[in-house]
């Protein structure tokens, strides 16, 4: 019996999307025999509903010095990152010398607002890559992977943190149990560890099933982070929505005791209930409406292939090696994706193989139909590549349903 990575309780499989590839491990076609797959499956607890994979991909393989997502990418996310500093700096970075530490700092923007307001700092992330960039905007960042002895370290020389802070990166870290110890170790008595990540309650009620691949190891919901929080001595006191991603939620953990719940983690709490995520019937449908939009996604794009069409994917992104392995979409469909991050042009997309161009080759000359892999910035995209619609393209989505637009 699978047993849950986070309370030892039984896990119930209910997701199957077979062979996949490490989704950051773009390819050099001077070298494709040589990428490493494993078998994505998703099943959650009946304990502690803790939806997790039931393989875990080594994290050298996802997180490696060259990892080539970068943060900085998309102007909403800097956006949305410097309010969060602000919003940290305005409410928990008071102090007479505050401390906040995150956690995947990537190339460093959020920290990039706090070091300017002059407060103490340090980013964790084995990226060298990434920590270069950061670095030469002034931030502190010590290169690893960020476990209890990592913490253990960081108070030695740094004392306690007042923040510690993750975007996006703790669903991403199988061995959970540590970094909870690491927080227990860091954490000032009355500090707070805040951490964003996609929402399960999202993900299911609108089909986002490319949130799910190898670096979402968990998918979180407001009752299995309440539950994990308490396993490890913590409580959740805070869980605000958030529109980013598609659909996301920043928790905020203390210490039990420490802070009185804020009403919305209550709420949250009984919209789930609504929702069903705890019962197994929820997922056997999300597995159904996965399946329906694997075959019409490839319907169309069959159909419209037949036709004479070009259709090319917009938007290189790792959820989208889900989509193009799970529903079976190569170059002979999508001839090429198109995407500004630098690491990944002139490679081939994991798995699949489609030729990985910048952007600024779309209309050169612009094909007849975009798959948005990238729909979580649609309206970004949308609204920086309005040429393409003017000219007669069309916009391919497959989330919540496969439309055109």
């Amino acid at each position: 019996m699978l047993r849950c990575r986070v309370c030892g309780g039984a896990v119930r499989e209910c997701l199957d999307f077979g062979r996949q590839p490490v989704s950051s491990a773009f390819v050099d076609p001077a070298h494709t025999g040589a990428e490493l797959f494993f078998r994505l499956a998703v099943g959650f607890c009946t304990s502690c509903t803790m939806v997790q994979q039931l393989e875990e991909v080594p994290r050298d393989e996802m997180f490696r010095f060259d990892y080539p997502y970068r943060s900085s990418g998309s102007t909403v996310m800097r956006k949305h990152f410097q309010q969060t500093a602000r919003q940290l700096l305005d409410t928990e970075l008071t102090g007479p010398d505050p401390f906040a530490v995150e956690i995947g700092s990537n190339d460093g923007i959020l920290l990039q607002d706090i070091a300017e307001a002059g407060v103490r700092h340090l980013g964790v992330d084995p990226s060298g890559e990434a920590a270069e960039v950061a670095r030469a905007k002034g931030i502190r960042v010590r290169v690893e992977f960020f476990e209890e002895s990592t913490a253990r370290a960081i108070r030695a020389e740094h004392g306690p943190a007042d923040v510690i802070f993750s975007a996006n990166t703790i669903s991403h870290i199988a061995y959970i149990d540590s970094i909870f110890r690491g927080v227990d170790a860091l954490l000032a008595p009355n500090g707070v560890f805040v951490f964003e990540d996609r929402y399960l309650g999202d993900i299911i009620e609108h089909t986002y099933f490319d949130q799910i691949y190898d670096e979402h190891f968990y998918l979180f919901s407001i009752h299995s982070v309440q539950a994990m929080a308490a396993q490890f001595g913590f409580a959740l006191v805070g869980a605000e929505r958030l529109p980013v991603h598609g659909g996301a939620v920043r928790y905020t953990v203390a210490r039990a005791g420490a802070r009185r719940p804020a009403p919305e983690v209550a709420e949250l709490l009984a919209r789930e209930r609504e929702l069903g995520l705890g019962l197994p019937e929820t997922y056997e449908r999300f597995a159904a409406n996965i399946r329906r939009t694997r075959d019409d996604l490839l319907a169309l794009l069959r159909r419209l292939r037949a036709e004479g069409h070009r259709i090319v994917g917009y938007g290189a992104t790792q959820k989208s090696a889900t989509v193009a392995n799970y529903c079976g979409i190569g170059p002979d469909l999508v001839s090429a994706v198109y995407d500004s991050t630098r690491e990944k042009q002139g490679r081939l997309t994991p798995g699949v193989h489609i030729p990985v161009l910048p952007p600024e080759e779309f209309g050169a000359p612009y094909p007849a139909y975009a798959l948005l892999f990238a729909w979580n910035h649609a309206e970004e995209i949308m609204a920086k590549e309005r040429q393409f619609r003017e000219s007669g393209g069309r916009w391919i989505l497959y989330v919540p349903d496969v439309h055109i637009v």
